[in-house]
């Protein structure tokens, strides 16, 4: 059976690899956009990750552009806009779909270990948050309007104490 680290992803810089550097770590993984009401959400994900990094976070953003076509740029846009605006220094990979024929096999897996309201898999709009636990087992969801400030108990309770 794959596990959530087997799966392979793109970074935004075109390296491919698998999240088995996960292994040990709680992760949140969000799929994002430049131009969506949410995208100030940027700045509360970046803050979570300096705030927990040290001690066993990562959060990966995976742009998408299935939801109102908000994050139509290149890569290269994608990043420079999220360091620029939001000083983002986690882990940005390229640009996936999130839903549909082409998901991506990682959400593809996270949606069927956390299904969303009333046991929907579909996610249903850009920055759906998955937090992970340090075995690689999805723990939890959080709709788009959940601010990353917000997770933060449920991610220090995760994490290994100081």
């Amino acid at each position: 059976m794959h596990t959530l680290y087997d799966v392979e992803v793109e970074t935004i810089e075109g390296t491919k690899k698998t999240l088995r550097e996960l292994e040990g770590k709680v992760a949140l993984i969000v799929n994002t956009a430049s131009q969506c009401g949410f995208t100030p959400q940027f700045a509360g994900l970046e803050s979570l990750y300096g705030r927990f990094k040290d001690r066993g976070l990562v959060v990966l953003g995976f742009p998408c552009n299935q939801f109102g076509g908000q994050d139509p740029g290149s890569h290269e846009e994608i990043s420079s806009f999220c360091q620029k605006n939001y000083g983002v220094s986690f882990p940005m990979h390229a640009k996936v779909e999130v839903n549909g024929a082409d998901a991506h096999p990682l959400f593809v897996q996270l949606k069927k270990s956390a299904p969303g309201l009333l046991g929907s898999e579909r996610i249903k709009w850009n920055f759906t948050k998955f937090l992970v636990d340090t075995r690689g087992r999805v723990v939890k969801r959080y709709a788009p309007t959940t601010k990353p400030e917000d997770i933060a108990r449920d991610i220090e309770v995760l994490l290994p104490t100081r």
